[in-house]
């Protein structure tokens, strides 16, 4: 925290304003402490807080400061301002109204968490596709870096392909349960978020495309693992594909028929899931059955179990 006051204390005796550092460590140890408040938006805040106590505009604090490092995501580093080259991952649902987009972005090194808020005012990312976000912050939360798009970021669209370098997590366990959210889903033609009662965070109504996805819970014994299924997944180990999903919602005229056909043949089953771990998520790029069985063959096994 010492090191955050001392940036911002700095930065302001560059402009002509000298701010005891004491002053500044104080506010961010309210915010921080007390407030319960994530890092990044503690600085924004008391920035704000001084910008407006010695009326300086919002541009002449954040221009005019050098520019911000392009390093790989493996080397990122929490309170530092950074430039990062990445491919769009992921992109989650998110309902709360000041985050435009949240998701994964991951360049040869790794991935990481990244944070779009509304405030922000930047051009929307699309999965698959790979951009230079620049001036953005490195902070830590629950043990984890993450990446900050605020009103001093930008995004750089790159034609360009990015290989993404992941860590793959193998977890072995029963699918115990399907969330909502899962089964026929829609998606909004133009960010690929996943719609809300018809309508996307960003572009309100729209005319969603549909798409496939199961978010499971999987039980190991020990521990509870969340893992997301993408649509290619989700046809390989339910045998249903995308159009006989439409076929199946539009003749019951209730698209949670889907939902409920993948619970019934997938859940307190065992499999083998290997992906990345992000957050809680393991966004899932294989699975597998751990095991199978003949029915004819479980039924002697059954017999001779009676007769002894």
């Amino acid at each position: 925290m010492k090191q955050l006051a001392q940036e911002i204390s700095a930065r302001f005796s560059e402009l002509g304003v000298e701010i005891p550092i004491e002053d500044v460590e104080e506010r961010l140890d309210k915010m921080i402490n007390k407030f319960k408040v994530p890092r990044e938006e503690a600085r924004r805040s008391v920035v704000n807080y001084f910008l407006k106590s010695y009326n300086i505009k919002r541009n002449e604090f954040y221009t005019g400061q050098s520019e911000s490092p392009l390093i790989n995501i493996s080397d990122v580093d929490d309170g530092k301002w950074a430039n990062i080259r990445g491919k769009i991952v992921q992109l989650w649902d998110n309902t709360h109204e000041s985050i435009s987009q949240v998701g994964l972005i991951g360049d040869e090194t790794g991935t990481i968490k990244f944070t779009i808020w509304e405030s922000a005012g930047v051009s929307s990312v699309e999965e698959g596709k790979s951009y230079l976000l620049k001036n953005v912050v490195v902070n830590e939360w629950n043990g984890k870096f993450q990446l900050n798009v605020n009103k001093s970021s930008s995004i750089e669209f790159l034609d360009e392909e990015i290989e993404v370098g992941n860590a793959t997590v193998e977890f072995k366990g029963a699918m115990v349960d399907i969330q909502s959210g899962s089964g026929l889903i829609k998606r909004c033609p133009e960010c690929n978020r996943a719609l809300t009662k018809g309508a996307c965070m960003e572009h309100g109504k729209v005319d969603g495309v549909y798409d496939l996805r199961i978010k499971a819970v999987m039980d190991d014994g020990s521990s509870i693992q969340d893992a997301i299924l993408k649509r290619d997944l989700v046809e390989g180990i339910t045998g249903m594909t995308l159009e006989s999903a439409i076929t199946l919602a539009a003749d019951a005229l209730d698209q949670g028929v889907v939902l409920e056909k993948m619970k019934d043949s997938l859940v307190g089953r065992y499999y083998d899931v290997k992906g990345s771990r992000v957050d809680r998520y393991l966004i899932v790029e294989s699975i597998s059955p751990t095991f199978t069985y003949d029915a004819s063959e479980l039924d002697e096994l059954i017999a001779a179990a009676e007769v002894i």
